[in-house]
């Protein structure tokens, strides 16, 4: 379906959301390290309940290996400093959805090796910073998920 990659993720309850919501929509969770915690973290497996048994988390040293594990797969990654709204893309299957370190986000090199139009943003008043990256994820990959008409779905 669809690709989720964490790049140097950092809270445990954040990634162990994501894991659930990979569990429950047949996406691919993938992890770049560093990593802020342990993969066995308790307060990731707490946030993650019993789904980590029902969702693909593969772990990955450096996001270019991860990227290369999935070629011919269109990247598109979620900033603050994104310029194209999430919901203005025509998604397809196997779209990569790349997201920063909570803290400080994707490094501007990665924002830079990709087009304009892949690098999006959620719309939020002004004055905000940013929103939580699981609850980014989620909007995002039902997103992705509605336009394809929630295939595999109850």
């Amino acid at each position: 379906m669809f690709h989720i990659v964490l790049y140097q993720p950092e809270i445990p309850p954040n990634t162990g959301n994501i894991i659930r919501l990979c569990a429950n929509t047949g996406s691919h969770l993938h992890v770049v390290h560093p990593l802020g915690f342990e993969l066995d973290d308790k307060r990731l497996r707490r946030a993650g309940l019993d789904y980590h048994e029902f969702a693909s988390v593969l772990q990955h040293q450096n996001l270019n290996d991860c990227l290369a594990s999935m070629p011919n797969h269109r990247v598109f990654a979620l900033s603050t400093r994104g310029r194209q709204r999430y919901d203005q893309v025509s998604y397809q299957a196997g779209d990569i959805f790349l997201f920063g370190p909570e803290t400080r986000g994707l490094p501007q090199e990665v924002l830079d090796s990709l087009p304009a139009e892949q690098r999006l943003r959620l719309p939020m008043l002004n004055g905000q910073r940013s929103l939580n990256l699981s609850n980014t994820a989620a909007i995002m990959l039902y997103e992705a998920w509605r336009q394809m008409d929630f295939p595999e779905a109850q």
